[in-house]
């Protein structure tokens, strides 16, 4: 992927310095970081703030010291990469998509608080529509590399382009809409029009994609690169990895054939009208 380092990016908000703790306090009540999880992914879905049902007292994050922040050469290449990325996607976006307005990108490490809930790095990258930001601990990219097998720069780029998928579905009202037919709807309703919408999101990563084929940023190699990030994480993939029988009705990011052909459509057209994944 040609590429050329250079600042950050001013939509990127480094939150690195923070401190994350082991758990959060609400209420008096302390749970932990893997029962914080479960409620980001509960307000994600549902589009509510879960957090509320724990009741009584300060129900936002806990205080956190910002710190200077200590990095890797390798980590500072990385920031400056997630830069060119973002600003690329969004230059791409601003062209595609009228009215288009920019999301920003806040980097954390271990865990981090949003107007959606708290996460921590193992929830992997994720896209708050309440506060329009992508949330994304750097050191995702070695899991994708090590543990998911999906190595080099089109891979990682094709993670951030996904979740700024999910902001021009939420600029485009389609999020919304998603989120509404889910609270009426049965377990298997949601978790079918949940990977509907991260399919689109797919999609819309190749429309990017497409864009930045056209432009000479990626050749074939690259391409390849994207195709096997977005089979490495899909569902069946996933579900195999953790041990567990196959269930496509507990799917909420679809197959990995799902997530390459929905890319594959938009790096092929480019088009947005392609990746209408609620008609097909």
């Amino acid at each position: 992927m040609r590429w050329t380092p250079g600042g950050v990016s001013s939509d990127v908000e480094d939150r690195r310095g923070e401190g994350g703790g082991g758990g959060f306090g609400f209420g008096g009540m302390h749970i932990g970081i893997g029962g914080a999880v479960i409620l980001l992914v509960l307000s994600l879905i549902f589009h509510k703030n879960f957090f509320a049902l724990l009741g009584g007292g300060d129900q936002t994050a806990p205080q956190q010291q910002s710190q200077p922040v200590q990095e890797t050469p390798e980590e500072h290449r990385n920031v400056q990469f997630v830069s060119f990325v973002l600003d690329d996607a969004q230059k791409t976006w601003e062209q595609t998509l009228p009215g288009y307005r920019h999301a920003k990108l806040d980097l954390f490490r271990d865990s981090i608080r949003s107007a959606c809930g708290f996460a921590q790095s193992a929830s992997g990258p994720f896209y708050c529509p309440e506060d329009e930001r992508v949330y994304i601990d750097l050191g995702f990219y070695d899991e994708l590399r090590q543990k998911f097998g999906a190595p080099g720069d089109f891979a990682q780029a094709y993670v951030i382009a996904h979740e700024i998928g999910h902001h021009v579905q939420k600029l485009q009202g389609v999020e919304q809409q998603v989120h509404q037919a889910m609270e009426n709807g049965s377990s298997a309703e949601r978790s079918a029009l949940s990977v509907r919408l991260e399919l689109q999101a797919d999609c819309y990563a190749g429309v990017w994609g497409h864009s930045t084929e056209q432009r000479g940023i990626i050749d074939n190699a690259d391409v390849e690169q994207g195709l096997n990030a977005a089979a490495a994480i899909g569902d069946d993939r996933l579900q195999r990895m953790s041990g567990r029988t196959v269930n496509p009705e507990r799917f909420t990011h679809g197959s990995s054939k799902q997530r390459v052909e929905w890319f594959q459509r938009g790096l092929r057209s480019g088009r947005v009208e392609d990746c209408d994944t609620f008609r097909q």
